[in-house]
């Protein structure tokens, strides 16, 4: 009788890639421990933690919990993300200059800072051609105002959500629950790349949550000339349900906290498009004039 496979013992690609995320985890706390001669004892002792413990996570065999690792950065006089190996393809010279961070004293952190902020602002300036994107929560004016900007200007007009799901095949919500969020991901960045090299001109329309993944709203950043569009939590919610999608109402209070908490999350991350509008109060035609005025500087030439 042959002999048969049985799939259950071939580990699937996701527990392939937990396990080598941490073993390099492992790695990283014998690096950490290794530069300041600690014995696994010491490190132990310092950090609260048995040795058998401190043993498996080296080894690739534990799973510690964050108030953990963060007990251990302490104990080693490191940051905790020093622990943590890098992801999404991070080169060298990224680690080169989180070393080099390291040597800097606190003071002089602040004008690396905005060194490094100046550096990408002027490479990008010359990047982002006549492409406009619009960044912010759903209900804020994305749709609506982008595809009056696109036509006043005679440029294509891109959902990137849209764009995402003609690719896969499927509406958002159920790309997402098939496949999962990363996936999402992985074909939101693949669409903006392509986006981005084709078109010299265009006004793109993003999620709400494109700023939950750096490396693409980084590559938004310094490819667009991006625009937050706001308004208070309340506008967004009557918007929202104005457009059909009367979810909301059903759990009203909670649906209100989460859209407060959804946004204080990510106000930093809107901060940093190139400029902002708040749409509250304000009529389409009145919001669509000031995004007009606001985008002209960077259509010329």
């Amino acid at each position: 009788m042959a002999n048969t496979l049985d799939t259950r013992e071939i580990p699937d690609a996701a527990d392939r890639a937990d396990a080598a995320f941490a073993g390099e985890i492992g790695r990283m706390v014998r690096l950490g421990r290794a530069k300041r001669g600690m014995s696994r004892r010491q490190l132990a002792q310092e950090s609260g933690t048995s040795e058998r413990y401190l043993a498996q996570i080296e080894g690739g065999a534990g799973n510690p919990s964050v108030l953990v690792m963060r007990a251990i950065a302490d104990a080693l006089e490191i940051p905790l993300f020093e622990l943590l190996p890098p992801t999404g393809g991070l080169s060298a010279p990224y680690a080169r200059i989180i070393d080099l961070l390291g040597r800097a004293s606190p003071g002089d952190l602040s004008s690396i800072a905005e060194g490094i902020e100046r550096r990408i602002d002027q490479a990008a300036a010359t990047d982002r051609g006549r492409r406009i994107a619009l960044v912010g929560l759903r209900g804020g004016g994305k749709s609506t105002l982008g595809k009056m900007l696109a036509d006043k200007l005679g440029v294509p007009f891109i959902e990137l959500n849209r764009m995402v799901e003609q690719e896969y095949g499927a509406s958002m919500p159920l790309l997402i629950e098939m496949s999962g969020v990363a996936t999402f991901k992985r074909h939101e960045r693949t669409c903006l790349e392509r986006v981005v090299s084709q078109n010299e001109s265009a006004v793109i329309a993003t999620a709400g949550g494109i700023v939950s993944n750096p490396e693409t709203y980084g590559l938004l950043l310094r490819r667009t000339h991006t625009v937050w569009l706001s308004a208070q939590p309340e506008e967004h919610m009557n918007r929202v349900m104005k457009q059909g999608d009367f979810r909301p109402m059903a759990r009203n209070r909670e649906a209100m906290a989460d859209l407060h908490a959804i946004l204080e999350a990510r106000r930093g991350d809107y901060a940093r498009a190139e400029t902002a509008l708040d749409t509250s109060g304000a009529t389409v035609q009145q919001s669509f004039g000031k995004l007009a005025k606001l985008v002209a500087p960077w259509m010329k030439g």
